[in-house]
This record gives C-alpha cells, sequence and structure tokens, in this order.
C-alpha cells in the first residue's frame, strides 16, 4: 500500500530548535530510550515552538480552543541512549485546512538523525465541538507570522 503524499511544505522562518538530555527515567533496561518517548520528544518540540512563535497552548486556549493531536506518525531511524544530548528541530507544515500540521526531526549529539516525524491537530472549541473552519485567532497569527 502506497502512502497518500501530503506535499505540505515546512515554513522555514517558523522553526524552532530544542536541545536536551536524555533523563534515566526515559530510557530501558538496556539504556535505550523507550520507543513512545518519541512523541513526548515531539511534545517539547511542539511546547518550544509555540513559546518561539506566539501559538502557545495557553495562547490557544484564551481564544477559545484546544487543539487535540488526531494523528502521529513517528518513524525512527537511529536509538538514542541515557545520557545522550538530542535536537527537536520542529517545522510548521503550510496547508489550508482547519489544522495544525508539524514535522519534527531529532538528532544526537553527533548529528545523526534518529527520528523523524509528524503530528496533525485539530481545532475543538471548549465545548468539544470540532472547528471546520480555522478560527479568526488562527487566520490572524498566519498573517502576522507571514505563514505562506
Amino acid at each position: 500500500m502506497k502512502r497518500k503524499s501530503t506535499n505540505y511544505k515546512a515554513i522555514d522562518h517558523l522553526t524552532t530548535v530544542f536541545t536536551a538530555r536524555v533523563k534515566f527515567n526515559e530510557a530501558d533496561p538496556l539504556g535505550i530510550v523507550w520507543h513512545g518517548n518519541y512523541i513526548a520528544y515531539f511534545e517539547e518540540g511542539r511546547e518550544a515552538f509555540g513559546r518561539e512563535h506566539g501559538l502557545s497552548y495557553l495562547y490557544i486556549f484564551e481564544n477559545g480552543y484546544s487543539t487535540p493531536i488526531v494523528n502521529v506518525v513517528c518513524n525512527f531511524k537511529f536509538p538514542l541512549k541515557y545520557g545522550d544530548v538530542y535536537t527537536i528541530k520542529t517545522h510548521i507544515l503550510n496547508n489550508i485546512s482547519a489544522k495544525i500540521i508539524h514535522a519534527y526531526e531529532i538528532f544526537n549529539q553527533e548529528g545523526i538523525l534518529v527520528c523523524e516525524g509528524e503530528t496533525t491537530q485539530a481545532f475543538v472549541d471548549l465545548e468539544g465541538n470540532l472547528s471546520l473552519y480555522s478560527p479568526d485567532f488562527y487566520e490572524n497569527w498566519k498573517k502576522k507570522v507571514n505563514f505562506k
């Protein structure tokens, strides 16, 4: 089965780089990062992106929305180990739908790509209703940051 291409492009000036160290509780008994923690690393990248570019979860909530994850893609390339320093590059992808798509690349301290992935978030109002159109605050944010 062939995966359908989205053809969404990263917006170069809307990229964030975040660096951290693998903690003891993130590794299995062999010292290798448990696969589920990479999704948490994506979250770290999203939060860093939001702080840097003015699209934090708090800002979204203050505008009457939440953005639950509706899809995750995670491709493992090389293991991280306890004590490794890793860098997450988080990009936002250009799309016209009522959703936020982030792409991630995680590198180890030697610059080796260890994981890449993507998350999709939908807009849901505080009463739990799915928004079929991008909220006004998000469209205004896109104009402010030259989202093209």
